[in-house]
């Protein structure tokens, strides 16, 4: 037996209360639900609500048979017939304005097209918490003089013998332009409030009541800053912004920058231009460059701006987005979900560091905020300006082959010399019996003289952590953890063994918990032992460790480069955060203790990973005029990565990785979608990613598409969380082609009790 659609459940129910003509025109609003079934519902619309009612607001709405209340966003609206399909009615308008513009539901729609996820997920990740529940707001009455009132003051004071204070308050309601609160009138016009209320119980005014929201004090406006001298190099970069600009249309520029170019000053004059033309620009960074320094930078040219990231409370994100909507703020500055920000008069956008992966969503939407900022780009004609001193490969390959244009900024500003770099290796320091802890013996005779003269260095050391794995000296046993496929990282600050994937943890182990021997050892380096390291060898200095560990506390981020800043700490030691957007002209020495962390990772990007990250915190060092220099330890001296990054050689490291990449067709030569189920029990994820990679096959086969299934294979970390891993890899020339073929094979395919799965197209974590 055919089971009944759920279109047909929707709307099959009892009887229509009338008869509707066919040729009857009514309006119809089309709701999307963030959750259920992945489709579009019609629902009539009340003649009392169509005046509250437009495209991008959420309505509550009745589903199914037993009429249950749903909260839906409304994605069209229009004056059509009926037709003979009774359609419920939509019983409430939920917010007082729209939420998301037409142009924004446009790229909605792409975003669920292209990253193959239910619009209703999208919606939902697209509109802030915050702003779905009105947070920071309350519902407050607004006076204004009653219609009959007005121009009649004078005749109702005399008439009704008022009292002063009472005509006083009819007469500055007449001259606002735009209702006041209760609070606010008696204050302005300096009475109680019994004289508000006898005029309201006479009808003499008109009351409203509005969500207002509380606006948190503003700091003290930043010192306005003036405008620097460009170079050359900068004034044709800004130049080539300035042509689309100027011309009001869409043009990706891929501004290839070396550190400490300026193109931080570009950014900042070509954002001037958009803001005199009363226009609006969205300047996207990573989440970790949103330091004070950086919104000092911008806030100091711009005064207001909006910033939006992950450490805003959700009253305090709905208040930038109002504001944002309105029109009030020239610059908005955000993570990557500030390609969302509603701007009603867009005139540019801007990616900063757009080769960093914090860009890129690792849950539902998967979304790249590179990709979505060029569609958004595209979509309302205006520029898109991708900056970084080592591109990803993806968008050097297409500035190569003219997709994008690509501009060179190849000089430091003042002419400042790139610093030199140098390699220690690690192999020779090992087979000579020399090294003695993480810092070798020429890292440590630099880092002296550095600090002597009046310098600071920054270490850098990709492992959180003290000791990376615990293992039994007797029988091998290491330590794990009894969810993921992760061995356990000592954290000496607490005695702790912890899962850096999903933070299971104990105490840390005194003897082997497989044979009770109790020679058990603390093996590999974390920043927590490169610390300790540190503050032994150089107590005179003060240090300082910024990890995820550390700056977990509101503030600790910007205390903590605060202390840097002003010299109280001497050595910033720490993981990736400390590598990329940070401008200490006394930094004198940059040193990598270990190189070799991401490089033989199994992810295809890894020698990618790995230069990008040697050249952006070598960057971090030579921009003051004292200079610097960049110490790099590695077991890996020779690999091609390393070399170019030795060099600052972008243009040589991808002139050897590319031809890599082509030969197995991995972006950007080709397309690729990542899948992975997972379940407690392995036998049910590899039997149903077995069924999934069967069912890929034969739709990639019908749509002709040259491409590939790999797998499936259990995925390189294979347990997390408790749940085993397996994966499926489709690749190939055609991304509609396997879009489709993927959306063909999952659209219907219902999962077994216990197992999970996602698509991810475009994926940058292979892990």
């Amino acid at each position: 037996m055919k089971l009944p659609t759920a279109q047909q459940q929707l709307f099959e129910t009892a009887p229509p209360p009338w008869e509707i003509d066919d040729a009857e025109c009514r309006w119809i609003a089309t709701l999307v639900l963030p959750t259920g079934p992945d489709q579009e519902f019609d629902y009539l619309v009340p003649d009392e609500l169509r005046p509250r009612l437009d495209v991008g607001q959420r309505v509550r709405a009745p589903l199914g048979r037993g009429d249950r209340a749903v909260v839906g966003y409304c994605v069209r609206l229009e004056h059509r017939p009926v037709g003979r399909r009774p359609l419920k009615a939509i019983r409430e308008v939920i917010d007082e304005r729209s939420l998301l513009s037409s142009a924004m539901i446009r790229l909605t729609r792409w975003m669920a097209e292209h990253y193959l996820c239910p619009l209703g997920q999208v919606l939902e990740a697209v509109v802030p918490a915050g702003v779905r529940g009105k947070a920071g707001t309350k519902l407050t009455t607004f006076l204004s003089l009653a219609p009959e009132v007005a121009g009649r003051i004078k005749e109702v004071t005399t008439g009704l013998k008022l009292s002063k204070k009472q005509a006083e308050i009819l007469r500055y309601l007449a001259a606002s332009p735009e209702p006041v609160t209760p609070v606010q009138l008696a204050h302005r016009v300096g009475c109680t409030q019994g004289p508000i209320s006898k005029l309201r119980r006479k009808g003499l005014l008109s009351s409203r009541t509005s969500r207002l929201h509380r606006r948190q004090l503003a700091g003290p406006p930043a010192e306005r800053e003036d405008n620097l001298q460009l170079n050359d190099d900068q004034q044709g970069a800004l130049d080539a912004i300035l042509e689309p600009l100027r011309a009001r249309r869409h043009e990706t520029i891929l501004l290839h920058g070396v550190t400490g170019s300026g193109k931080t000053e570009v950014y900042i004059r070509a954002i001037q231009e958009v803001v005199s033309y009363g226009r609006q620009a969205i300047v996207l960074v990573p989440e970790i460059s949103l330091t004070p320094q950086t919104r000092q930078r911008f806030r100091s040219r711009f005064g207001r701006v909006a910033v939006l990231h992950s450490h805003l409370t959700d009253a305090e994100r709905h208040g930038e987005w109002q504001e944002i909507a309105r029109g009030e703020v020239p610059v908005v500055v955000g993570a990557r979900s500030a390609i969302f920000a509603p701007t009603p008069q867009l005139g540019l956008i801007i990616l900063d560091e757009e080769h960093e992966s914090s860009f890129k969503q690792d849950s539902a939407p998967r979304y790249h905020a590179r990709e979505v900022a060029l569609r958004r780009a595209s979509a309302e004609n205006v520029p898109l300006v991708l900056g970084s001193a080592t591109p990803s490969l993806e968008s050097w390959h297409r500035g190569a082959t003219g997709q994008y244009r690509l501009v060179s900024m190849p000089r430091r500003i003042f002419d400042r010399p790139l610093p030199s770099v140098i390699h220690i290796d690690l192999r020779n320091e090992t087979r000579d019996h020399v090294a003695s802890g993480a810092i070798s013996r020429p890292l440590h005779a630099a880092m002296k003289a550095a600090l002597d003269d009046g310098g600071q260095v920054i270490l850098l050391l990709n492992r959180r952590g003290f000791a990376t794995h615990i293992q039994c000296a007797a029988c091998g046993h290491v330590v794990r953890c009894p969810h993921c496929d992760i061995a356990l990282t000592h954290h000496r600050e607490g005695s702790i063994a912890l899962c850096h994937y999903c933070d299971h943890e104990i105490p840390a182990p005194t003897n082997c918990p497989q044979c009770q021997f109790m020679g058990i050892r603390y093996s590999g380096l974390g920043t927590q032992k490169l610390e300790a390291e540190v503050r032994a060898r150089f107590p005179d200095y003060g240090s300082l460790r910024m990890d995820t560990d550390t700056m977990q506390a509101p503030g600790s981020h910007e205390r903590a480069l605060a202390a840097f800043r002003s010299g109280e700490v001497q050595i910033l030691l720490g993981t990736q955060m400390i590598a990329k957007g940070l401008d200490f002209p006394n930094v004198t020495l940059v040193g990598v203790v270990n190189a070799d962390t991401a490089l033989h990772l199994p992810d295809f990007r890894s020698a990618e990973r790995t230069f990008q990250l040697l050249v952006q915190v070598a960057g971090r060092t030579g921009r003051g005029p004292k200079g610097g220099r960049v110490l790099v330890q590695t077991f890996s001296p020779d690999h091609a990565a390393i070399r170019a990054a030795l060099r600052h050689d972008y243009a040589t490291f991808a002139a050897e990785e590319l031809p890599h990449r082509r030969e197995l067709a991995y972006p950007p030569f080709g397309h690729m979608s990542r899948l992975v189920i997972r379940s407690p029990q392995e036998a049910h994820a590899r039997e149903f990613a077995a069924h999934l990679g069967t069912l890929i096959t034969q739709c990639l086969a019908r749509h002709e598409a040259a491409a590939r299934v790999l797998g499936p294979a259990p995925a390189p970390i294979a347990k997390l969380r408790g749940q085993h891993r397996f994966q499926l890899q489709v690749q190939g020339d055609d991304a509609d082609a396997i879009r489709a073929a993927l959306r063909e094979a999952t659209q219907d395919v219902a999962s077994p009790d216990g197992v999970q799965w996602i698509i991810d197209v475009d994926p940058l974590d292979m892990l």
